[in-house]
């Protein structure tokens, strides 16, 4: 991987592509330490309250702490992947929609268009909802009498808060758009991956905090800290191995003559890969799950415990036993709507048909697009799984160790059910830049020997 990188670098317009992408990078987190005016969270941060739950840490897992301290992007790119979700399931049940889709290039703007929008209405919603948290829960600035403002003032403070929280919103969407004309990999997949390198320090840093931190191996815990480290390097060798794997489709082309030239009478293979959908089930599962801790936020003051809107909230927490099987349902669901939308067996057989090509055993036509969807439902489902393993692994891991030290006699145990995700978002991007900078300068090379 760093030889890529260096190599990429002596050439000139993927050095400017590489600096252009850093650059980015170091407006989102410029952005990402500027406060919003009118709020005063302080240097804990929100994750630190006793009242935040898992979903905040999600929250400030996916923005690089923007979130944790009420910055200019503390929405991040989160209500840009929601939108982008609502776009391909409405894709598939609106009729105009799907057309959109079938009308090439400009369709695609168009949606992209309405993408957009809705990104910026989702971000309105979701900054009106952390408005309304900061306020329950005191993070707000005070009058000079140290009470809240009240009429006209609090007015302009609760408009203030969610313009600049949505406007961060838009601009951070803009930022990653940036990044994929001009710049290196997925605007979206880098500014995530951006935002969860810059909590490394500060994990690492509450790894030997005793009695600091929300995750505390250090103290008490010094005998799972290598034990985490190790489950850590395994997950990544796992993660790259799944990352790799692939299911080749046998193709043989028939012999053809061409003028005076003979083509075809070769074998080959058609690749598939296991985790054919990347990081992208786990990404969508984790933002829908994110939507009824949203909603809660809104009516938090109205809910009583105990009551049925109160155990119907808890389930979305990830100290809950049944938030791991909804979270594996929806890896399974989104991974074969995402294997739907990329592969289309009628269109893989048409091709390989129109090209000389066959399946030995299987007949061309029909036979084959059933064939090659029925490899592809099962492929989906392996990689599917493969990819539940580590994104429920730290889930299970953490509520076992809870358990375990609670009967240790430990107060408080340990919270790493976001560790998978991370994992997963982070080792997923960089192979996935890392391709695409090995396949653009193999394009240079052939461009280069050709002319």
């Amino acid at each position: 991987m760093f030889q890529t990188i260096i190599n990429a670098w002596k050439i000139a317009d993927l050095r400017k592509k590489i600096l252009y992408t850093c650059l980015i990078v170091l407006i989102f987190r410029i952005g990402s330490a500027i406060p919003v005016p009118f709020t005063n969270i302080g240097e804990a941060g929100i994750i630190s309250d006793p009242n935040a739950g898992t979903f905040m840490n999600y929250l400030s897992m996916m923005t690089g702490d923007a979130f944790n301290y009420g910055t200019i992007f503390a929405m991040s790119i989160t209500p840009y992947i929601n939108s982008s979700i609502i776009m391909q399931l409405l894709a598939v049940a609106i009729p105009a929609l799907e057309r959109l889709q079938q009308e090439g290039e400009e369709g695609r703007k168009k949606i992209a268009s309405i993408t957009r929008f809705v990104t910026i209405v989702l971000g309105l919603l979701q900054s009106t909802a952390y408005y309304f948290y900061l306020r329950s829960q005191n993070y707000l600035t005070t009058n000079a009498d140290g009470g809240a403002y009240t009429g006209f003032f609090a007015v302009f403070q609760a408009l203030t808060i969610i313009a600049c929280f949505t406007a961060g919103t838009a601009l951070i969407m803009w930022l990653g758009e940036r990044i994929n004309e001009n710049g290196i990999g997925n605007g979206i997949s880098i500014i995530l991956f951006a935002g969860i390198v810059s909590r490394i320090p500060t994990l690492m840093a509450s790894l030997y905090g005793p009695e600091t931190g929300y995750i505390r191996y250090g103290g008490p815990y010094y005998v799972l800290t290598p034990v985490v480290g190790i489950i850590l390097l395994l997950m990544i060798a796992y993660i790259v191995w799944m990352d790799n794997a692939e299911r080749r489709i046998p193709i043989q082309y028939a012999k053809r003559v061409v003028g005076r030239k003979m083509y075809g009478g070769q074998n080959t293979h058609m690749p598939i890969k296991v985790n054919m959908s990347g990081v992208m089930p786990i990404i969508f599962a984790s933002s829908i799950l994110s939507l009824p801790p949203t909603i809660q936020m809104f009516i938090s003051s109205k809910i009583t415990e105990g009551s049925f809107w109160d155990k119907f909230f808890k389930v979305f927490t990830s100290s809950h036993w049944a938030y791991a099987i909804i979270y594996f349902v929806f890896i399974i669901a989104f991974a074969y709507f995402y294997s739907s939308i990329q592969y289309n067996p009628i269109e893989m057989s048409k091709n390989i048909r129109e090209n000389g090509g066959s399946i030995p055993g299987i007949r061309p036509g029909e036979p084959t697009a059933r064939y090659i969807g029925k490899i592809i439902n099962r492929i989906t489902l392996l990689g599917a799984l493969l990819l539940s393993v580590v994104a429920l692994f730290p889930i299970v891991f953490s509520q076992v160790s809870t358990f375990a030290l609670n009967k240790a006699g430990f107060e408080q145990g340990l919270n790493v059910s976001l560790g998978g995700t991370s994992i997963i978002i982070l080792v997923g991007v960089a192979l996935e830049t890392v391709k695409q900078l090995e396949s653009q300068m193999m394009m240079r090379h052939y461009k280069g020997f050709l002319d």
